[in-house]
Formats: C-alpha cells, sequence, structure tokens
C-alpha cells in the first residue's frame, strides 16, 4: 500500500511539473508608419483567450507552457499579422519583435523562425524608417559574437573605427561624427572629440544601437557624418546575471623584457592616482632664483619627482572581466526593475619602435624636391591603459507613464614611460641638427560621470494621445595629466650628456588640469491626426545644454649651476638625487627655474550654450509615398576667459549664433521590398574648447605645439542623400547611395606657415564631398543549402572631396612650390578618406551556437595635418585590417561561451606621412599595433 501511495505521489508531481512548465515569448510591437513602438497593441494566441496588450512603449511578454504557438498581433486600423511556429521552452525567453503596417483589413500569415524573425524585423525598421539609417538590435549583435559596441558597430555600411574605440561615418573625421546615449549627449574621455569610446560599453547591456545618416529636425544639428545612439536596456524580461572573463596575447608587446615603464602609486590598477603625483607645492608659491632665497630654492627643488628615467621591466597580457544583473518585479499593476553592469580593462602596449618626424621642403632651392627633417624621434613607449566602467540602471513603468534613472561612471588611467633618440633643426628649416635623448614619463586620469533622468508619459489611454517625453542629464568630465616628467639631454662630441634649453628645451615636470561640466535637458511631444486621409504624426519639442570648461598648466623647468659631470652619462635619475640638488655652500647642483610658477597664458575658462526648439509633421501623400518636414532653430554661444601676452579675454562673448536648421526625408515604396529615399538637411559643426581659444599646449614628447585660433567660426554643411534598397528574406539586402555635402568655412587642423612643429586650426575655405555607398548582405544557400548559415557582407563607400583654398593658403603654396609643381586651387579635405570598404563571410548556427567570421577592413589615404608654405601636408596611409572572430556556445541552454578573437591578422602599421611633389613620403608618426589574439569566456546565471 505505501508503495503505491508513493508512485502515486511521484506521479502527481511529475504532471504538476510537466503542467507547470512554462517559458516566456517577449519582445517589443513597431509602427511600421512611424518606425517607433507601439502601444496597447494587441497579443492573442489563436485559439485562445490567453493574451496581453503591449504597454505604451510597445513591450509585450506573455508566460506560455511548454509548446508550440501561433500569435496574433493587431491593432485598429493595421494589418494583423500571424506568426505560426513559435516554440516555447521552459524557463526560456523567446524573443519576438513585430512590425505592424497600415492600410490593409487582411491579415498576413507569417511561418518564420524568431531567429529569421528577428534579423527581418531589424531590417523592416530600416525599410520602414524614413531617415537613412542602419540599426543593429540586441539579436543581431549577440549572434555577430561582439563583446562590445566598436566590435559590433563597424559592420554597419559606411561605418569604420578607429584606433578601435571612435565611430568614423562615411569617411568623415571625428568632427563629423556624433555619439549620444539614450538620445542625449554624453562626452567622452577626450572632450575635444564629438564621439566616446565605444570599445566602452559592453553588448550585453544593450537594446540596440542606430546608426543615422540623414538628419531630422528632433536630433542635435551637431553632425553630418552620421549619429550614434546608444540605448541600453531597461531591464531584462527575467532575472539576468552573466559573469565575462578574457585575456590577450600579442607576440610583439606582451613578456617583452624590453617593454618600458615607470614606478606609480598603489591605485594605478583601478584607473587612478592615489594623490602620488599631486603637485607638490602650491600653485602661486614663487620660485626664489640662487641668488636670494638660497634655502627656499633647495627645498622647494627638493619636493619633485627624482624618478625620472624609464625602466625596462617584462610586459604582461591584456585581460579583462565584466558582470551584468538585472532583473524585474511586479508592483501590483505597475513594474520596477534594474539593469547593472560592471567592466574592468587592463591593456598593455608597447612601441618598441615608435617614429616621429617633421619635415619642411628646401627654402633656398625650388630646384630640390627633397624633404629636410626638422625633428626625426625614435624609440620605444610602454603604455599600461586601465578602463573601468559601471552602470546602474533603474525604470519604473506604470499604464501609461515610464520613469528611469541611468547613472554611468567610467575610469580610465593612462601611464606612459619612453626614451627616444632625436635630432632637432636649431634652425627650424634643416640647418643646426643637434642630437638629444629623451626620457619620458607619463600619467593621464580621466573620467566620466553621468546621470540620465527620463520619462515617458502618455497623456491619455486614447489612440490619439500626446506622448510626451523629458530627459535631463548632467555629466561632469575631468582629463588630469599628473606630473607628466621629460628630461631631454644635448650629446656632446665626445658622447657626454648635458641640459641645451636652447636646443632641447630644459627638463620639465607638468600638471595639466580639464575639468568639465555638461547640463542637457529636452522635451518632446507628439501626437498621430489625420491628414490627406491617412494617419500623420506631428512632433516638436525644445532642448538646451549647457557646457563649461576649466584648463589649466603648471609646469616647473630645471637647471644644473656648476658641475654638471653626474648627468654625462645620460642617467637622468641622478638629475634630482638629493647629493645632487643644488648646494649654496658649493653653488652647485639641480635647482628650480627662477620665476617658474603658475602663468596665466597656461589657462582658459570656456562657456557655451545651446538653446534648441523643433517642429516636424510625418505624413503619406499617397499609399507608397511618405514625407517628413521639419525646422529646428539653434541659438548657440560661446564665452572665453584667457589672455596671452597681449589680449586678456574676460567671459568675451566669441561665437553668438542663431540658426535655422530645415530637414526634409522622402520615401516612395516601389513595392514591399523596394525602396527609393531621399534626402535634404542643413548641419553644422562647432569648434571645440580648445580650437577657439588662444591656449597654446605644448607636447613635450613629440616637441609639437598647438595654437588655438579665436577667430573661428562654425562651419555650415548642405547634405544631400538618395538611395535605392532592396529588401530580401533571411536577412539578405542590396543598396546603392549616392550623397552630396557642401561645406562652408570647414575647421581643419594644420601647420603654421614654415612652422612644423606648431599646429592650429581655421577655416581653410570651402569644400565639397561627394560619393556612393554599394551594400550588398547574401546568403550563400543558393550555392548550396548547407551553405544557407554563411553569409557574405560587403559595403564599399566611393568618396570625393574637394577643398578651394583661402587666398592666403593658396598663396603661401604658390610660393613654396618645387620647379615644374603645378598648385591647384583645389585639395582633399582635411579628414575625409577617398574610399571606404568593408568585406566580411560570416556564419552563424544558432542550433549549434556557434558564430565565426573574417572581416576585412580599409580606409584610403586621408588628409591628417593641412600643409602651408615650406610645411607639406600630412597623410594618414592606408591600413588594411584583418580579423577573425569566434563564438561558440555550450550547454543545454546556451549559457556558457567561448570567444576568440585574432586582430590585425596581416600585421599593419599605422602610419601617417608627409607627401611632396617628387619625392620620397616621409615619416610623420608610426605605430606598429601588431597582431593580438584574444580568448574569452562567459557564462550566464
Amino acid at each position: 500500500m505505501k508503495n503505491i501511495q508513493n508512485v502515486l505521489t511521484f506521479v502527481f508531481f511529475l504532471i504538476t511539473s510537466l503542467s507547470f512548465a512554462q517559458g516566456t515569448v517577449s519582445g517589443t510591437v513597431m509602427d511600421g508608419e512611424f518606425n517607433e513602438p507601439m502601444a496597447f497593441a494587441n497579443i492573442l494566441v489563436k485559439g485562445t483567450t490567453t493574451g496581453v496588450s503591449a504597454d505604451f512603449d510597445g513591450k509585450y511578454e506573455l508566460e506560455l507552457e511548454e509548446g508550440t504557438y501561433t500569435l496574433v498581433f493587431s491593432f485598429v486600423g493595421y494589418v494583423s499579422q500571424e506568426i505560426t511556429g513559435v516554440v516555447i521552452k521552459n524557463n526560456e525567453v523567446t524573443t519576438l519583435d513585430i512590425v505592424l503596417q497600415t492600410n490593409s483589413l487582411d491579415a498576413v500569415i507569417i511561418t518564420t523562425t524568431t531567429k529569421r524573425n528577428t534579423e527581418n524585423s531589424v531590417l523592416n525598421l530600416q525599410k520602414k524608417s524614413v531617415v537613412v539609417l542602419d540599426g543593429l538590435s540586441a539579436q543581431a549583435i549577440k549572434s555577430s559574437g561582439a563583446s562590445n559596441v566598436a566590435s559590433a558597430v563597424k559592420s554597419v555600411p559606411g561605418v569604420s573605427i578607429q584606433g578601435g574605440k571612435y565611430v568614423y561615418v562615411r569617411g568623415l573625421g571625428d568632427r563629423y561624427t556624433k555619439s549620444i546615449l539614450n538620445g542625449i549627449d554624453i562626452p567622452g574621455l577626450d572632450p575635444d572629440r564629438n564621439t566616446i569610446q565605444m570599445d566602452l560599453f559592453p553588448t550585453n547591456i544593450l537594446d540596440n544601437v542606430i546608426v543615422l545618416k540623414s538628419a531630422s529636425a528632433e536630433y542635435p544639428a551637431d553632425f553630418t557624418g552620421g549619429i550614434v545612439n546608444i540605448v541600453t536596456k531597461d531591464f531584462p524580461s527575467k532575472a539576468e546575471y552573466t559573469l565575462s572573463l578574457g585575456m590577450g596575447y600579442n607576440p610583439d608587446m606582451h613578456f617583452n623584457n624590453n617593454y618600458l615603464t615607470s614606478g606609480g602609486s598603489d591605485t594605478d590598477f583601478f584607473g587612478f592616482d592615489d594623490g602620488t603625483r599631486d603637485l607638490p607645492i602650491h600653485r602661486y608659491q614663487p620660485i626664489p632664483g640662487t641668488f636670494e632665497n638660497k634655502l627656499l630654492l633647495t627645498t622647494l627643488t627638493d619636493r619633485f619627482s627624482k624618478e625620472l628615467r624609464a625602466k625596462q621591466e617584462a610586459s604582461g597580457m591584456n585581460f579583462d572581466l565584466g558582470f551584468t544583473l538585472g532583473n524585474q518585479y511586479d508592483l501590483g499593476d505597475d513594474k520596477i526593475g534594474y539593469q547593472a553592469s560592471f567592466s574592468y580593462k587592463n591593456e598593455t602596449t608597447f612601441y618598441e619602435n615608435r617614429e616621429d618626424g617633421a619635415f619642411v621642403k628646401n627654402n633656398s632651392d625650388s630646384s630640390d624636391n627633397n624633404l629636410n627633417f626638422t625633428l626625426a624621434s625614435k624609440g620605444s613607449e610602454g603604455i599600461n591603459n586601465v578602463i573601468l566602467n559601471g552602470m546602474l540602471g533603474l525604470t519604473y513603468k506604470t499604464g501609461l507613464s515610464k520613469f528611469k534613472a541611468n547613472l554611468l561612471h567610467i575610469q580610465n588611467g593612462e601611464s606612459g614611460a619612453g626614451f627616444y633618440n632625436q635630432v632637432i633643426s636649431q634652425d627650424g628649416v634643416g640647418g643646426g641638427l643637434e642630437p638629444l635623448t629623451k626620457n619620458a614619463i607619463t600619467y593621464t586620469e580621466r573620467s566620466v560621470t553621468n546621470l540620465l533622468l527620463s520619462g515617458i508619459h502618455r497623456l491619455s489611454d486614447n489612440e490619439n494621445a500626446f506622448n510626451l517625453e523629458w530627459k535631463f542629464s548632467p555629466t561632469f568630465s575631468k582629463v588630469m595629466d599628473k606630473n607628466h616628467r621629460i628630461t631631454p639631454l644635448q650629446q656632446a662630441d665626445n658622447g657626454d650628456s648635458f641640459i641645451s634649453p636652447s636646443a632641447s628645451t630644459y627638463p620639465i615636470q607638468l600638471w595639466r588640469n580639464l575639468i568639465e561640466e555638461s547640463w542637457s535637458g529636452k522635451v518632446d511631444l507628439d501626437k498621430t491626426i489625420e491628414l490627406f486621409g491617412r494617419p500623420a504624426k506631428l512632433k516638436f519639442g525644445g532642448a538646451y545644454t549647457y557646457k563649461f570648461r576649466d584648463f589649466s598648466i603648471d609646469d616647473y623647468t630645471f637647471n644644473i649651476q656648476g658641475d654638471d659631470a653626474f648627468i654625462a652619462s645620460g642617467d637622468v635619475d641622478q638629475l634630482l638625487n638629493s647629493n645632487n640638488i643644488w648646494n649654496p655652500d658649493t653653488d652647485n647642483g639641480t635647482f628650480l627655474v627662477f620665476g617658474d610658477q603658475f602663468n596665466p597664458n597656461d589657462a582658459y575658462e570656456g562657456e557655451q550654450g545651446i538653446a534648441a526648439t523643433y517642429f516636424s509633421a510625418e505624413f503619406n501623400l499617397s499609399e507608397n509615398f511618405k514625407t517628413v518636414l521639419g525646422l529646428r532653430t539653434e541659438k548657440f554661444n560661446s564665452f572665453y576667459t584667457g589672455q596671452n601676452n597681449t589680449i586678456v579675454y574676460n567671459r568675451e562673448s566669441i561665437l553668438d549664433e542663431f540658426d535655422f536648421f530645415p530637414s526634409a526625408n522622402i520615401i516612395y515604396s516601389l513595392n514591399d521590398k523596394s525602396n527609393v529615399r531621399t534626402s535634404y538637411s542643413r548641419t553644422t559643426a562647432r569648434p571645440s574648447f580648445k580650437e577657439a581659444s588662444v591656449a597654446q599646449i605644448f607636447d613635450p614628447i613629440t616637441n609639437r605645439l598647438f595654437i588655438g585660433n579665436i577667430d573661428l567660426v562654425p562651419t555650415y554643411v548642405n547634405n544631400f542623400d538618395l538611395r535605392y534598397e532592396h529588401f530580401g528574406e533571411n536577412g539578405q539586402m542590396f543598396a546603392v547611395s549616392g550623397f552630396y555635402k557642401d561645406f562652408t568655412d570647414p575647421i581643419e587642423q594644420s601647420f603654421f606657415l614654415q612652422a612644423p612643429t606648431q599646429l592650429t586650426v581655421d577655416n581653410l575655405g570651402n569644400a565639397t564631398v561627394y560619393g556612393v555607398e554599394f551594400e550588398l548582405r547574401q546568403r550563400l544557400g543558393f550555392i548550396s543549402e548547407g551553405l544557407n548559415n554563411l553569409k557574405f557582407n560587403a559595403n564599399v563607400s566611393l568618396i570625393k572631396s574637394e577643398l578651394t583654398m583661402s587666398d592666403d593658403e593658396f598663396e603661401s603654396r604658390s610660393l613654396a612650390a618645387r620647379d615644374g609643381e603645378t598648385i591647384e586651387r583645389e585639395r582633399d579635405l582635411q579628414g575625409q578618406a577617398p574610399y571606404l570598404i568593408n568585406v566580411g563571410l560570416d556564419y552563424n548556427n544558432s542550433d549549434i551556437g556557434l558564430q565565426t567570421g573574417l572581416f576585412y577592413n580599409i580606409q584610403g589615404s586621408t588628409l591628417e595635418v593641412v600643409g602651408i608654405g615650406l610645411v607639406p601636408d600630412v597623410y594618414t596611409q592606408p591600413f588594411n585590417s584583418l580579423n577573425f572572430t569566434l563564438n561558440k556556445s555550450f550547454g543545454e541552454s546556451k549559457n556558457s561561451s567561448i570567444d576568440l578573437k585574432i586582430t590585425n591578422i596581416l600585421g599593419s602599421e599605422r602610419l601617417s606621412e608627409y607627401e611632396s611633389y617628387k619625392t620620397e613620403n616621409q615619416t610623420f608618426s608610426l605605430r606598429d599595433p601588431g597582431t593580438e589574439i584574444s580568448l574569452g569566456y562567459s557564462f550566464k546565471f
């Protein structure tokens, strides 16, 4: 009897467990007319009364028992969609994103897998968007095996990644590409860039990444190439915890006994200095001479860092780790959720043969085509870079509102050590050559803290209600160069070393401090109305951004009085050895140079304000003809506080512009699979704080000096786009695009006249850029059915840029022309690549959890620095980037995965060269990144 009871009990629990085996289907319902989430769409299991409604954010979640279902998605006035073959597995989430279209009463029945539907949904959004855009959903990023946004976004047509971090769109430089986080401005670790480092964001915290290539009124006007919008998750559909570990090995850089390093602080491992490198004396402390307060001079000199020489030490490997946490909870009818992430990267780079140079044409003989060097620097440099990234997001949803708070902090510490052999021209034109050695020890601490508070509200629950969205986001960033120690010594004929300020400048220790804050806010309203008998949408709103920057430099130089035999060997660590500091009794030794103290010429403050309003209307003139017309206004003010030797600026208004930025986007649907789209917009590019200044910022390693230009004016650009696109099945598509851009007063980096080591920026003329783009995504299943999981991706951009030089630039080039050389009035636009090629083979089999690919990228020779007079142009040479990725998932639920990457398989060098008439190119800068093999592991709980 007892055995029967046990059997019955077992059967009961077995039946119970089977009957309650449940999974979840979730996703987003999108409005195909307006390319945005569809609030309150209905989701029903066919043949039952089981179903849910999407929230006002278009998101839905439906729990079902294990099995295969047909789901019906519907909304009044829109085409209903039946999705068959939706498989629900126990404790698994099936993602199903849907796009609903208008203008038909017939149901559309689709038989598809979730993977295909997700891929097609992304392309459907692209197909129905009026703005020219490319999108990467979280599912597409996951299937690509990319671990961060930089790795994922480089597959977008016309997009390239510079230095593994920064996004360039259509070959245009950083000035013309803008990155935003969750739809609002965020500065990066380099405040003078328009884009943030894309390798900072792990892919598992993302909803999607959208790259917009044409403007519309609701977006900021300060972009030309594209806007990259990084959208983070609200919260996952269930508890989700992920841990990842990785390491990377580069045989040219790691475990190398010649690696150069220096001592640091106890907290360098975490990306910040603990105070070890703080300025050792007060900024306004006067420095006496050897002829006055002698004891004070000795005391002050003794306080400075004594380690001045880079030390050799074996280098370590790159490694990284990260985790994410996320969950949601029910609060009655409402939901609350969180998403948290942390990532840590420690990267070691060693350039054993770093080169930097400065060259000029022969100023006395125009028949001589050869270039004369004024600086030749060769040496080794070791860099350790630590990046720590933490993010916490909280979201609260009600039936008609969503509130979100997102806190992001990025901490970065970069320490460097180098030794260089240099030759410098004393007359600046190739004569009076002096040999030098230079030791360099540097440390830069960077951080960005961003808080985003936002709310989305549907002002009532009827179909045509107003939608209100607001965002408020303060950002605080800093870049601190802490105790840079640059110690140059001149070489005598007998090989002895000595200090020679006329040839190499004094040994220097410097601190540069940049603190910036940004306050951004925006409000958007939209409403659906009926126009021309069809649904139309009106949008309007406003935004304001305030930025403030405080920049200053403290630098201190050292000299030797009397006998300098203690540095004759070149051991610069002897310079500030306590035994060698200046002694008033012997009048011999190292001392701080008289008068060195804070100089107001080395500091500035900047303020910028941008007030914007916009209005746009999206409507259909016919069933196949959609239009968006918009107008944005921006009031831009820039104020400057600083001085040079002759002029003092006290919150001087240097820019005061009120501009109109119209935009028009039109799409004509030839059929269900093909579109022709065209667009026009007016955009701008504004000078940065550093550029619109009188600041003079010296790089003591390269001996190059940047000088600001307070007379800069903004660049204005008229943009025209035309595109044909055809969408096939299973993520296949073909597109060809043409674009034309007209630049007024482009801002370009250039040399000073006959000064090859001095850089500035200027408005150097007007320019045009025009080009074509081709894109193909083709599965190889047409060759053999077994190849259907193998996809060929290719996109090619061919671009021509022409800048009509100003009279001053044209005259200076003409005067410096070589015999037989013809100077054209047009030249390339600085920062514009002539071509961009992305080609890849991507194999993706989700059934066995395998993704692998081989990807090639190259960007054509690009004008990096504009030459003038005797100084020739500098061009960035093509970098042949060939990379391999492999991602393999394991386990029944694919919770574990191994990631293998090989970057720069071809071993390309990053090279920039001077180019001049009928002569060999000469090196401006050369770095060899080598080939890196990295291995990663991740586990999802």
